[in-house]
């Protein structure tokens, strides 16, 4: 009950400390819509998609499962930056000395980073929804699919938070830890099926899209929002790999300890 308490606090502290911090809280919602509005219109009449691949030839609509994943990617590497801040103000070394375990720190920073990526992430989609403009398909009915694009996003904000901090309990740096967190998902992202479809991609493209885990994220967040159909590699794939994963990922990185305790 214990070990309870001390991670709702530390949720609860982290949540607090980005609605205190409004550019950080702004900048990770708004500028996935920027890119929506600028990027989706500007491929859709500049461009004209092939409406065989996207629907009607609108980019934008198609566009929207990746701009929510890029939300929760942006504000995991935000969120997990504040091991850093604690560690440089000292806080980090008191928590570390606390009764409770490292794994017990960790986990109530990482709920946080989840609990964090995973709002503003909706945030951006229940903007997207009210948009005129956008069309989302709601394939399974608007419930099911909300709940079933609730569930993609938690399951990323899981993996990419893990992931975080398995980089974090190697780096010493805050700078190295950016660098390192844009140099693997950013290129990630690219080849998730993001930005494009992945039906008619060269082969290298599709195996390297396989092989990526963002690319289950993505497939499913399109197949409960946009997709008339079953996704790229299907539902239950997408599932499968993505809890896998992301429920190896957070435990993984929790189970870490940061290289600044070693």
């Amino acid at each position: 009950m214990s070990a309870l308490i001390a991670c709702g606090a530390l949720l609860q502290r982290d949540v607090r400390a980005v609605l205190r911090s409004r550019s950080q809280l702004y900048s990770s919602i708004l500028f996935p819509l920027i890119l929506l509005a600028i990027l989706g219109a500007g491929v859709s009449e500049g461009l004209d998609p092939d409406p065989a691949l996207v629907r009607d030839g609108d980019y934008a609509s198609f566009l929207v499962p990746g701009i929510i994943a890029m939300a929760v990617l942006f504000s995991s590497t935000f969120s997990s930056a504040s091991y850093y801040q604690d560690r440089d103000s000292g806080l980090l070394r008191v928590l570390f000395a606390s009764p409770h375990s490292p794994r017990v720190i960790l986990m109530g920073k990482g709920l946080a980073g989840v609990t964090i990526g995973s709002l503003q992430a909706l945030a951006v989609l229940a903007v997207a929804a009210a948009i005129p403009a956008i069309d989302l398909e709601w394939q399974y009915g608007f419930v099911p699919s909300l709940l079933l694009a609730v569930a993609a996003v938690l399951l990323l904000a899981l993996l990419l938070n893990g992931f975080a901090q398995v980089v974090a309990s190697r780096i010493r740096t805050m700078q190295g830890f950016h660098l390192v967190m844009n140099l693997v998902l950013f290129p990630l992202l690219f080849f998730s099926g993001a930005f494009f479809p992945l039906e008619d991609l060269p082969t290298w493209l599709k195996v390297l899209a396989t092989a990526n885990p963002l690319s289950y994220a993505v497939d499913l967040l399109r197949t409960a929002v946009y997709a008339d159909g079953s996704g790229y590699f299907g539902l239950p794939l997408d599932v499968a790999v993505l809890a896998t994963l992301a429920a190896a990922a957070f435990l993984w990185g929790i189970g870490r300890r940061p290289a600044y305790q070693q």
